[in-house]
């Protein structure tokens, strides 16, 4: 009787050992199971496009009143960024459609540089043949960085980088964070609120609004 019992257990136990060796795959086994892939993404963690206007998250967009188009991000990095542009043609200096520039393919920029941003369609250049530190006058600058100021740290400028690139505007945070989210939403209110938004006039002068934009430069300048 007890060497039935024995036997039984002794069946039992392999069974298992083998249902379990069925369930837990060997380590060589999952070393060899296909991993999903990573989408690839650029230097500020939204995903890299790899063409625009077809099957894609980048379209060419039109920027309302200055007959300008640029290729950018659909959604809050759109809104975000076509209110940059507007706010420079109509406060800054008129845009020249040569002289704005949306989307590049990644193979085309800088990878891990500010400038892979293009390559996800969440930055834009402005006057891309002046890149160099000095490309604006003084009261421009203040333009310019009230702008910035308005984006409340959302949109960096790479006249501020380690690598001086006066053109290039992009998202400084990623597709997910909160902030881009609000500052789209406040942007995308300008549209049904008279008198708000891109093309107002604006007292960039006003002490609140300087010291507004002067904490924001010093703030991004020592990155």
């Amino acid at each position: 009787m007890s060497l039935r019992i024995s036997r039984r257990v002794v069946l039992r136990t392999g069974a298992a050992a083998v249902v379990a060796g069925a369930a837990l795959p060997t380590a060589a086994a999952r070393a060899q199971a296909p991993s999903k892939p990573r989408r690839e993404t650029s230097a500020n963690g939204w995903p890299i496009q790899a063409t625009k206007d077809v099957d894609s998250q980048v379209w060419t967009r039109t920027v309302s009143g200055t007959g300008l188009s640029v290729p950018v991000s659909i959604g809050d990095a759109e809104t975000i960024l076509l209110h940059v542009v507007r706010r420079f043609h109509y406060e800054i200096e008129q845009i020249p459609s040569i002289d704005l520039t949306g989307w590049q393919p990644a193979a085309e920029v800088a990878k891990g540089r500010p400038e892979s941003n293009l390559a996800s369609g969440s930055a834009v250049r402005i006057r891309p043949g002046s890149r160099a530190k000095g490309g604006f006058f003084p009261l421009q600058e203040l333009v310019l960085r009230d702008i910035l100021a308005d984006c409340e740290g959302v949109v960096r400028w790479g006249g501020d980088d380690d690598q001086v690139d006066e053109s290039l505007f992009y998202i400084a945070l990623g597709p997910r964070h909160k902030r881009v989210r609000t500052l789209a939403d406040r942007f995308r209110g300008f549209e049904r609120k008279p008198g708000a938004g891109a093309g107002v006039s604006v007292d960039f002068l006003a002490k609140p609004r300087r010291s507004r934009a002067d904490a924001l430069a010093r703030a991004q300048r020592t990155r």
